[in-house]
């Protein structure tokens, strides 16, 4: 039987937690100013031969090079991919890693999209916004990659490099990644196997 000190130690523990996942994933604050000039590196991938990884195969679309601000991350369980990518990652470059723009915009993930909103006017043209940020699902490409990428925070300047790859299961799962930055919507996020990541 449970009994009142049990719950107590439970709560507490379920506190703890909370608070040092809040911790070690705190926001980094920034200065005002452009941080990333650069926009993301695509090409032709060095090979197409697909890639067993756990219960999927992923088929190499493109070869991708990322710097990017990380302008906000979500953390997933218990969805159909969550095996294959546990972490979303909404990142912004150009105009779009410049605090006085984000603190302009109300930026939130949930379900696998990434949203924002602005009270009365954007502070960049819209298409401008949707050009220089994008939702990237995370699929470390091993143990260290994925330790890596547990550390990330919301403000991180980051490199990510791997490939943009297409997934498999044998159930039928399936999942594609966006091969173009100017889409928007259902199908528009990278999903992106990372073989390394160097914080700024």
């Amino acid at each position: 039987m449970i009994n009142q000190r049990m719950v107590l130690v439970l709560v507490v523990l379920l506190a703890l937690g909370g608070a040092g996942n809040w911790w070690l994933h705190r926001p980094i604050a920034r200065a005002a100013g452009m941080l990333v000039d650069q926009e993301p590196r695509q090409s032709e991938p060095a090979s197409r031969q697909p890639i067993t990884h756990g219960d999927y195969q992923l088929i190499p679309l493109a070869d991708y090079d990322i710097e990017a601000r990380v302008l906000s991350r979500e953390d997933y369980s218990i969805d159909a991919g969550s095996d294959l990518s546990p972490t979303d990652l909404a990142v912004g470059w150009k105009r779009m890693s410049d605090t006085s723009v984000i603190e302009q915009l109300d930026i939130s993930q949930s379900v696998r999209f990434f949203t924002y909103r602005w009270s009365s006017v954007p502070p960049i043209p819209q298409r401008e916004i949707e050009r220089s940020a994008a939702n990237m699902h995370m699929i470390p490409a091993d143990k260290s990659v994925a330790r890596e990428l547990d550390k990330i925070r919301q403000g991180a300047i980051v490199r990510f490099r791997g490939q943009l790859v297409e997934a498999h299961r044998k159930d039928g799962f399936q999942w594609r990644s966006s091969l173009t930055r100017d889409d928007t919507g259902a199908g528009a996020c990278e999903l992106f196997l990372v073989d390394s990541i160097e914080r700024m």
